[in-house]
């Protein structure tokens, strides 16, 4: 396996496959079998005949750990440098803005340094460093990469609707259960991005965009030019940075993503962890959309669909105190303007 650069096991990783490897020299010694040891230790059957091979050829001190299987680049030292610069900010530096981005640090440590690091490879680096983690004071809109920047905090998640209706509780005639009639042949659906943003001066604010799967493309789910697109029609409204925050779906992640990203100085992405739609304000508008506008309701055809999902979604951008109840909801403070 290659990792990235300043990647590989830590420390703790590798002594604990250290110790599994010297606990089957142990076993080699007593003539327990290959399948029993893997079994015991929890490990690949060929992973143990590697092991036992080395042993034979080399002794116990084949198994011994070799330290990581790459060094940084960066010494300690250095990276404590690293951070200095950094703190100094991109105008210090040369960068008509205060933004750094992946691709300003790279420039920088070639500059400074004179180390050669790829997009991926910085990102590696400031992840040992302690950067571009995900938390609260970061994400919050008075948090430290929100308020260094003066950037809107913008919230990306994707949904998708169908013929079928929600249900939910509602008024009726006692001993009359009420009954929504549905068309269960269609398998229509509508897939909607939307961002939720925020910024402490000022009121919330809901972009989305729907996309039906009768596509001409014959694509039925947004492609990454269709996020590309959502997010500059963002910046231009918004008229500010953006420290966008979104799920590890694949299409966020693609080539053509990555260097969209890298290129914008005005842009800096956190991705969530994964299963946790807790921490996503963009869940919250999707759940009300479910218990108010398309809740037990029998659309006539796709297009009815994409008229009630627009309505909602066309609601709740006038409703700030909603969009301001999704980010409270995700226990992420706002603080008032």
């Amino acid at each position: 396996m290659r990792y990235a650069q300043g990647g590989g096991l830590t420390d703790e990783r590798r002594a604990f496959r250290e110790k599994l490897r010297l606990e089957a020299a142990e076993r080699f010694q007593q003539g327990d079998e290959s399948a029993v040891i893997a079994h015991d230790l929890r490990v690949s059957v060929r992973s143990v005949q590697r092991w036992r091979k080395a042993w034979l050829q080399y002794g116990p001190k084949a198994l011994a750990s070799k330290g990581p299987a790459s060094l940084p680049l960066l010494s300690d030292e250095l990276f404590a440098a690293l951070e200095r610069e950094l703190l100094k900010g991109p105008v210090a530096h040369g960068w008509p803005d205060q933004t750094w981005t992946l691709s300003r640090i790279k420039t920088l440590i070639g500059r400074r340094f004179h180390k050669s690091y790829t997009v991926q490879g910085v990102a590696a680096l400031l992840r040992r460093g302690g950067g571009g983690r995900l938390d609260e004071g970061d994400l919050a809109s008075g948090g430290r990469t929100v308020a260094a920047l003066d950037a809107w905090l913008v919230f990306e998640d994707q949904a998708g609707f169908s013929m079928t209706p929600p249900t939910t509780r509602t008024w009726s005639r006692r001993g009359h259960t009420p009954v929504v009639r549905v068309r269960g042949r269609s398998r229509r659906r509508l897939s909607v991005a939307a961002l939720a943003c925020y910024k402490a001066s000022e009121r919330s604010r809901l972009i989305y965009r729907p996309s039906p799967d009768a596509r001409p493309d014959g694509r039925k789910s947004f492609s990454w030019k269709d996020y590309r697109d959502l997010i500059q029609t963002a910046h231009q409204q918004l008229g500010g940075p953006i420290v966008l925050v979104g799920d590890n779906l694949n299409t966020h992640l693609t080539a053509g993503m990555r260097r969209y990203i890298a290129e914008r100085d005005w842009l800096t992405v956190f991705q969530l962890p994964p299963y946790a739609p807790d921490l996503n304000p963009v869940e919250g508008i999707w759940s009300v959309l479910r218990r108010t506008t398309t809740a037990n309701r029998a659309f006539a055809d796709p297009d009815d669909l994409i008229t009630a999902v627009r309505r909602g979604l066309r609601q709740l951008q006038y409703r700030h105190d909603v969009l301001d109840g999704c980010l409270t909801g995700t226990s992420l403070r706002r603080q008032p303007p």
